[in-house]
């Protein structure tokens, strides 16, 4: 109920401030588990894809979001709370691992689960390698993954920005894709990159960012 509220109110509101661009919604699965793979620009990604999908989509975001104070760290909690996003301590031991175990979980519940593959926020607008960890949640829960390119975010609020600005974005939903040749290979190293490449690949098709440290692709027999 608190999502639906949520989306009901803030969706309007995305509209007549930003006037996002969104396209290939059709491409998120009906029904079932499915994972969005992004680019990342901006702190507001974590709520321009949600938003703008069709189906709810869950995300971790880091547990400073939601143990603020005062009427900001309020406000925080509560709309990362009804957008679904789920608190991780990044710094604790096995977080990694233990953030893909939640992240996991979510998909054996045949919801949306969204993750950045790159890791990390783009400093520079370069497209990041992506790291393997997308391959190994696609892979074991056996999932399709909706590659997603993000255009505009970091106009709005770009990197060390406390407050967003007005400013058009577009979020592109790709096709869907799956990977049954590698399936049962959640803990091969090589299936595992091969994956994950293929998706970065599709990323960087919809973004149309400049790649960064991908050094030079390795042919695939």
């Amino acid at each position: 109920m608190i999502y639906l509220l949520a989306r009901l109110l803030l969706r309007p509101l995305f509209r007549i401030v930003f006037r996002p661009r969104v396209k290939g919604r059709q491409n998120v699965p009906d029904t079932g588990a499915f994972i969005i793979a992004s680019n990342h620009l901006s702190f507001i990604d974590s709520m321009a894809i949600p938003l703008s999908a069709p189906r709810r989509v869950r995300y971790l975001a880091k547990d400073e979001y939601f143990t603020g104070r005062g009427v900001g760290g309020w406000a925080t909690r509560n709309l990362f709370t009804a957008l679904g996003a789920m608190p991780v301590q990044r710094e604790a031991s096995r977080a990694a691992q233990e953030a893909l175990d939640t992240a996991l979980g979510v998909l054996r519940a045949g919801e949306g689960f969204g993750i950045y593959p790159e890791g990390t926020r783009s400093r520079d607008g370069r497209l990041a390698r992506g790291k393997t960890g997308v391959a190994w949640l696609a892979l074991t829960a056996g999932c399709p993954v909706v590659p997603v390119g993000v255009t505009g975010t970091d106009r709005i609020q770009p990197v060390g920005a406390r407050w967003p600005r007005p400013h058009r974005f577009s979020v592109t939903f790709g096709e869907p894709l799956t990977f049954p040749e590698h399936a049962g290979k959640a803990r091969n190293g090589p299936a595992r990159r091969e994956v994950t490449d293929r998706i970065m690949e599709a990323i960087a098709e919809l973004s149309g960012q400049e790649k960064a440290g991908w050094g030079t692709p390795r042919s695939v027999a």
